[in-house]
C-alpha cells in the first residue's frame, strides 16, 4: 500500500509540474486558482473515473442488460457528454472559483483576519472533529447527499428547473454515460449549490474532490444498463442500478405519480425517509412522455443545449414556470401541467426507439 501510495503521489506531482502550473501561469490564474496538486489529483480522479466506467461499467452492460437495444446509436452523445464533463470537472471547478471570494472573507466559520490555518466550517464549529476526520467526512457525506436529494425534487417540480433538467431524462437508451448528459445551465446551477454547501462545511478541495468521485462512481453505475442490484438489504444502503432506473421511468397514464419516485443520489436513505422510494417493479422503458423534451433525441449536443435553454427562458419568464408541478411544453415552450396536456402519452417504450427488457 505504502509503495502505491507514494506511486499516486509522484504522479500527482508530474502532472502538477508538467500540466497543471504552466496552465494557471499562462491563464493568469495563479494566485486564486488553488494549490496545483490538489487540481492535478483531481484530474487523474476524473480519469480513473473514465477508466472504470469505459471498462467495468460497460462490459456489464453487454452481460446482463436490463433492456436490449439493436442499436446503441443514442447512447453515443452521452458519451460525449461524460468526457466533456469529467475533463470540465463543474462542480470542483465551481468549489475552485468560489474558494477565493471564502479566502476574501476570511474563511466560511473563521474570522477574517484568523490567517489560513484558522479552522473553518464544522471543524470551527465543532472542534472535536478536528481528531476524529473520518467521522468528519461522514457528516460531510451525508450533508452533502441529503442536499442533493432536495435539490433533486426541487428539479422535477420547479417547471424552469425541470424545463432544464428534463433533457437528463429524455434519454430512451440509458446507460453508465447518460449520468453527465444534461444541461449546462443546469449543471452550473447545481455545481454552485454543492460547492457552497462544500464551503460552507468547511471541505477541503481534495476531501471535495473525494466527495465528487464517490457520488460520480456510483451515479455512473446507477444509470448502468444492467438488470441486477445489490440484493433486499444492499438496495436500502445504497442507490443501485434497478431503484434509479425505476427514477427514469416514462410516465404511466394509469399510475401517473409512479414515476415520481427514486430522488436519492448515493443513499436511498433520504427516499425512505421522505416517502419517495419504490422498490419492487419491473423493468420499464426510460425516458420522457413529453414530445417536446422527447425531440433531444433526435438533436447533437448544441441543439439539445439550445432547446433546454428555449424550455428555460419559457417556463422561467411566465407564472406557470413558478407554480410547483409536474409539466410539459407546449409549442411556445409555455409549462402545461402534464395531467392537461393532451398530448400525453406518446410512447409505449416498445420498437428501436424505446427498446425492449432483456429476456
Amino acid at each position: 500500500m505504502s509503495y502505491l501510495a507514494s506511486l499516486w503521489t509522484q504522479l500527482i506531482a508530474w502532472v502538477s509540474n508538467h500540466f497543471v502550473e504552466p496552465a494557471v501561469v499562462f491563464l493568469h490564474i495563479a494566485d486564486t486558482a488553488g494549490n496545483p496538486l490538489e487540481i492535478s489529483e483531481a484530474l487523474l480522479i476524473a480519469l480513473l473515473q473514465l477508466f472504470i466506467i469505459g471498462f467495468i461499467f460497460r462490459p456489464l452492460e453487454t452481460l446482463a442488460p436490463a433492456e436490449r437495444w439493436e442499436d446503441r446509436g443514442l447512447t453515443r452523445i452521452d458519451r460525449l457528454y461524460t468526457l466533456l464533463m469529467l475533463l470540465g470537472l463543474f462542480p470542483l471547478f465551481s468549489y475552485l472559483i468560489l474558494t477565493p471570494f471564502a479566502n476574501m472573507l476570511g474563511g466560511l466559520g473563521g474570522e477574517a483576519d484568523a490567517g489560513p490555518a484558522m479552522s473553518s466550517g464544522l471543524k470551527h464549529w465543532v472542534p472535536w472533529f478536528e481528531n476524529h476526520p473520518y467521522l468528519l467526512f461522514l457528516v460531510y457525506y451525508l450533508v452533502y447527499d441529503c442536499v442533493y436529494y432536495w435539490m433533486h425534487r426541487a428539479q422535477h417540480a420547479i417547471p424552469w428547473w425541470w424545463a432544464l433538467h428534463s433533457m437528463h431524462h429524455s434519454q430512451r437508451q440509458m446507460s453508465c454515460w447518460t449520468n453527465d448528459r444534461g444541461s449546462y445551465i443546469d449543471g452550473v446551477l447545481q455545481s454552485f449549490i454543492l460547492a457552497t454547501v462544500g464551503l460552507a462545511m468547511g471541505v477541503e478541495p481534495s476531501e471535495f474532490a473525494l466527495l465528487g468521485l464517490l457520488s460520480e462512481l456510483v451515479q455512473n453505475l446507477s444509470h448502468t444498463n444492467v438488470r441486477f442490484g445489490f440484493g433486499r438489504i444492499g438496495e436500502r444502503v445504497l442507490v443501485d442500478p434497478k431503484f434509479h432506473r425505476l427514477h427514469h421511468m416514462v410516465r404511466d397514464p394509469e399510475r401517473p405519480s409512479l414515476h415520481n419516485c427514486n430522488f436519492g443520489q448515493v443513499l436511498p436513505i433520504w427516499d425512505i425517509l421522505f416517502g419517495t422510494s419504490l422498490y419492487g417493479e419491473k423493468v420499464r422503458p426510460t425516458g420522457v412522455s413529453d414530445p417536446m423534451v422527447d425531440a433531444d433525441n433526435d438533436r447533437g449536443l448544441v441543439g439539445q443545449q439550445w432547446q433546454a435553454a428555449r424550455r428555460f427562458w419559457g417556463a422561467v419568464r411566465r407564472p406557470a414556470g413558478w407554480r410547483l408541478g409536474e409539466v410539459s411544453f407546449g409549442p411556445d415552450y409555455a409549462p402545461v401541467p402534464s395531467d392537461e396536456a393532451e398530448h400525453l402519452p406518446t410512447r409505449t417504450g416498445t420498437g428501436p426507439a424505446g427498446g425492449a427488457p432483456a429476456a
